[in-house]
């Protein structure tokens, strides 16, 4: 029988190498690489790639998508770092929707600020009669307004949480400024099932656009305060409109201890339906380095330098985490953990070491996103324990945040152990890629960019710890099979015979261009099992 599909005349990225071999598709899979003339008849679809690029689907190992879909419909403030400008998107949003209660959204900039830390004054001037609540784009901190901070009884009498720091003034009176689990004061309003859905639908159209082929959402069926947007997943997977390839991620209740893996096999067990699974439990460690809550084995330092006595926050118990691990892996979850901070990463590392002391090997695939700070002690346990380092490299790279909020409060070798990416690569670790969206964009050639470049297209800063730095195809590996394998499609992320037909068309062979020009790149087509879900 011929192909439905033939590739031909550019350049393939098999996901181990480069080849000019022509690629046949049938029925969803891929059936040859190479001489695909016996293939080829008179009803195949052959697509000339006119010297382009073909590769496997990019995959996204760490991603709120349903969360990202649905603030692109809210008060978007991404994009921009202009305060004024913050100010005339809110004011119109809240012009444009006079019948909402609340004006929601979110993506500003700590760097807007000084201090990284906004005010409720600010947004007093544009929105006095309703609240205000606007998280930023790393989501570890809500911007609200007085309305809102009087709706939740916050006032300087009320005491920071565990979990977090309601930002003050000298006097001891609320600024407007909410960390980590001090955002949980605040009652949002939670979604409507039709706005998860809908935020669902917005983000998959998106991502494809963006190449993206399948994904692993870090925040399924969440808890502490944020939308459970299981309902959206299968939905969507049930009525047939999910066309990516979806892993949600349960979410470790940090409140509770082991007691809950009942609920995290009754919820695994619901939500795996189609082209939907849901064995993987996210366990956020720790929080960020921005807002001193991201755990470090060296104390933060102050504006002088100095050092102080803070560490950062440890959100599980660091002693009952090798416990949970362990009952996790025990019942075959995938463990992925939030480790920003180098305590963190060596907390999760443990954990899976503990695990495997239990358990002996087992193929739950266990991996670790973000990797901030990872002390060189740590790096060579990720091939030892087979745990994934899963990057989020658009964050590697000199900009306002890293240099004015970052570097000068970090303990100066700290500083040096920024996403070493590099070295984990040569220390025999597998890399996943993935992007946080909507912390940061969802696109995979803007993250691969800075991997190999260690700076953003078209900033002009200088590379970020440039030894770090990966080679194009490193990187692209990451973004194809080693996300591939974290999320056990072990028959996508790469292009061979019997392999699932999801394929990405660039508009270029970056292979064959600078390295500075990576980020110039698009994404021109996309399938999934063989059929078109995006043509530029």
């Amino acid at each position: 029988m011929p192909a439905d599909l033939v590739f031909h005349g550019g350049s393939v990225f098999t996901g181990s190498g480069l080849s000019e071999d022509a690629v046949a598709v049938e029925d969803g899979r891929i059936v040859a690489v190479g001489d695909v003339r016996e293939h080829t008849g008179p009803v195949t679809e052959v697509i000339d790639l006119n010297g382009r690029l073909l590769l496997p689907g990019f995959q996204d190992a760490h991603i709120h998508a349903v969360m990202g879909g649905v603030e692109l419909g809210q008060c978007d403030l991404t994009g921009t770092t202009d305060l004024g400008e913050y100010l005339r998107r809110i004011g119109e949003f809240a012009d444009r929707n006079p019948d909402a209660e609340w004006i929601v959204g979110g993506g500003w900039s700590m760097e807007s600020f000084e201090g990284g830390v906004p005010g409720k004054a600010l947004l007093d001037q544009v929105v006095k009669d309703r609240p205000v609540y606007l998280m930023n784009r790393d989501h570890h901190a809500a911007w609200v307004n007085s309305r809102a901070l009087e709706l939740a009884g916050i006032t300087r009498d009320t005491p920071d949480p565990a979990t977090g720091r309601i930002d003050r003034d000298h006097d001891g009176e609320p600024v407007g400024a909410l960390q980590e689990g001090a955002m949980d004061l605040v009652s949002v309003p939670l979604l409507t099932p039709e706005e998860r859905y809908a935020g669902l639908m917005r983000a998959q159209q998106l991502l494809h656009a963006l190449g993206i082929t399948a994904w692993q959402d870090a925040m399924v069926r969440a808890t502490n305060g944020y939308d459970d947007i299981s309902d959206a997943y299968l939905t969507a997977a049930q009525n047939g409109t999910l066309t990516a390839t979806v892993v949600g991620a349960l979410w470790w209740d940090r409140e509770r201890g082991a007691e809950q893996i009942d609920d995290l096999l009754a919820g695994r067990d619901a939500l795996t339906v189609g082209r939907l699974r849901c064995d993987s439990v996210k366990l956020m460690l720790d929080g960020i380095a921005e807002n001193f809550t991201a755990a470090m084995t060296e104390p933060y330092r102050d504006a002088c330098g100095c050092a102080t006595t803070n560490r950062g926050l440890s959100f599980i118990d660091p002693e009952q985490l090798p416990a949970y691990v362990s009952k996790l892996v025990e019942h075959r979850f995938q463990p992925h953990f939030h480790a920003l901070g180098d305590q963190a990463v060596r907390n999760a590392l443990d954990a899976v070491e503990a695990a495997q002391r239990a358990h002996g090997p087992r193929d739950t695939r266990p991996h670790l996103a973000h990797l901030q700070v990872v002390h060189p002690q740590d790096v060579p346990r990720f091939a030892a324990l087979g745990a994934t380092a899963n990057m989020q490299p658009y964050w590697a790279a000199h900009e306002p945040q890293m240099d004015e909020l970052t570097i000068p409060f970090l303990d100066p070798a700290l500083a040096g152990w920024q996403y070493p990416f590099g070295d984990l690569l040569r220390a025999g670790a597998r890399l996943a890629g993935g992007s946080d969206w909507p912390v940061s964009t969802p696109d995979p050639l803007q993250g691969i960019h800075v991997a190999v470049n260690r700076a953003h297209h078209g900033e002009g800063y200088q590379s970020f710890l440039p030894a770090q730095a990966l080679d194009l195809a490193a990187a692209l590996t990451a973004y194809t099979s080693g996300s591939a394998f974290v999320n056990h499609l072990d028959d996508t992320g790469s292009i061979r015979p019997g392999f699932r037909a999801d394929l990405v068309v660039l508009d270029r062979d970056i292979f064959a261009e600078p390295a500075a020009e990576i980020g110039d790149a698009t994404v021109a087509l996309t399938f999934v099992d063989g059929k078109a879900v995006y043509e530029g």
